[in-house]
């Protein structure tokens, strides 16, 4: 293992074990379930002390990477792709740059699942909207952020894209975050186009899935979304 040994030039020792053991894993053609040396073993090979090591290992465990197991060592595992984000994510922390941002990524996400969705199109899928759509009928407010979230997570679930799903959630805390602070904005719009017969609901996606109308439904998930492009892209440009 004599290619661990670290220089100990440039960023942060940790940085720097790190690295290192991710080459080591490659070099070795490492996968999932394989074992790794122990913390003797590869302390002695980067030339660190155990301290050091520790805390870069613990970088690996935090994301999943590498699992301890009683009488096993460690072991190399699949590591949450996501799971860096996830303690990232927090509104309160985010420019208002970055949180448009992320309502961007979060529309484009919507806009180009659409071919996806309608491969994925079942009665139990269809029964689910329906019941959400009628959720937000029956409680007369079709401006509800929980609601709002509801009905496009389900999407998203049914879509059968693990990682695309867990994104959609992950961000999720940020976009409500932005809707709720701009709420008032946001329902007038809303209120004006549907006197001129121009917002598209969750009731309008539902029919046009439950036709099995693609193409219909692309043009009218972009409208869906207007309302909130066209209030992002100036107050990017503020941000």
């Amino acid at each position: 293992m004599d290619s661990l040994r670290i220089d100990r030039n440039g960023y942060t020792l940790v940085d720097q074990v790190e690295e290192k053991l991710i080459q080591y894993f490659k070099e070795q053609g490492l996968r999932p379930g394989s074992s790794i040396p122990n913390e003797n073993e590869l302390s002695a090979s980067l030339g660190t002390g155990r301290t050091v090591l520790r805390e870069a290992l613990s970088r690996f465990k935090m994301t999943g990477m590498i699992q301890s197991r009683t009488k096993r060592g460690m072991t190399l595992a699949e590591p949450s792709l996501l799971a860096s984000m996830r303690r990232s994510i927090n509104p309160l922390l985010m420019s208002e740059s970055t949180l448009y941002d992320l309502f961007e990524m979060r529309i484009t996400l919507d806009l180009g699942m659409s071919h996806a969705l309608f491969r994925n199109i079942t009665p139990q899928l269809i029964a689910e909207l329906e019941k959400i759509v009628t959720d937000e009928e029956r409680l007369g407010n079709d401006f509800v952020v929980a609601r709002r979230t509801e009905f496009h997570k389900k999407l998203y679930e049914s879509v059968g894209n693990k990682i695309l799903s867990e994104f959609q959630e992950l961000i999720s805390p940020a976009i409500d975050y932005i809707v709720a602070q701009h709420q008032e904005a946001f329902e007038a719009t809303m209120k004006q186009l549907a006197k001129t017969g121009e917002l598209v609901t969750h009731s309008t996606l539902l029919n046009l899935i439950k036709a099995g109308d693609e193409e219909g439904y692309r043009r009218a998930i972009i409208r869906h979304f207007n309302v909130y492009q066209a209030y992002l892209e100036p107050a990017k440009t503020e941000a």
